[in-house]
């Protein structure tokens, strides 16, 4: 499919299998989601110098091309969102390491059409709050919960009787990432994506700091009640949290 590549806010599909790319950019197209495509790294250089998209999604297996090195190359001189797409029989680790070299996301072959849909959206939009004038004029200062209060100026968490608890930077960026969303389930995937500009963030760690998160906030009660394992998911924060 043809385009002019000088359209505002598409998306391109990066992707060796001709059948997926023609898919995926006609279900875009039809759902007034601009989208370009290429089938390989010299292709997506060329459009990439042609235009800034809205976003990019990344096949790791591209032919010959090392998925991750192109990725890590993209994120080292742009801030793009990039969605990254993995195989069925791609091991974990790897996905882990799509999100640690700068991936907003992934998904996984074989995917629904409106399930790739909704992850675009849902990166375009977290996006696009963290770009809009509204937002860089009102900063969040911090979150309220519980009686608790995290500081996002000074980076300090107060307890409900003023207290202050230190939190590691991995714990602090965790419990962002929760206070950001709150009463709503999050992988362990979505919590390290949320949390990939901190080098101390990775998959096989967020048991661990969620259970420290826990063991600093829950005090006094058998079982957790602010933050709530949600079984074959993730994690969620369960209270009501208010913005300053």
């Amino acid at each position: 499919m043809t385009k002019s590549i000088d359209q505002r806010g598409h998306v391109i599909v990066v992707d060796d299998d001709p059948e997926i790319r023609e898919m995926v950019s006609n279900y875009f197209e039809d759902r007034s989601l601009p989208t370009l495509t290429a089938s390989n790294q010299r292709t997506l250089r060329r459009l990439l110098t042609c235009g800034k998209p809205r976003l990019i999604l990344l096949d790791l297996r591209l032919g010959e091309t090392d998925g991750f090195d192109l990725l890590r190359s993209i994120r080292s001189s742009s801030d793009i969102p990039i969605i990254v797409i993995t195989g069925r029989h791609v091991e974990k680790s790897d996905r882990v390491s799509g999100l640690e070299s700068g991936a907003d996301d992934y998904i996984t072959k074989p995917f629904g059409l409106g399930e790739l849909l909704a992850r675009v959206r849902a990166v375009l939009r977290r996006r696009e709050l963290m770009d809009s004038p509204q937002a860089a004029n009102r900063q969040i200062r911090g979150y309220r919960f519980s009686g608790w209060v995290l500081d996002r100026l000074d980076q300090t968490l107060k307890s409900p009787t003023n207290a202050n608890v230190e939190l590691t930077r991995g714990e602090y960026s965790l419990l962002v990432a929760l206070l950001e969303t709150p009463q709503q389930p999050l992988t362990r995937d979505q919590l390290m994506a949320a949390s990939r500009h901190h080098d101390d963030i990775f998959d096989r760690t967020i048991d661990v700091m969620i259970l420290r998160l826990r063991r600093k906030i829950e005090v006094g009660h058998g079982t957790p009640h602010i933050i709530l394992t949600e079984r074959g998911i993730g994690y969620s924060l369960a209270v009501k949290v208010k913005r300053f």
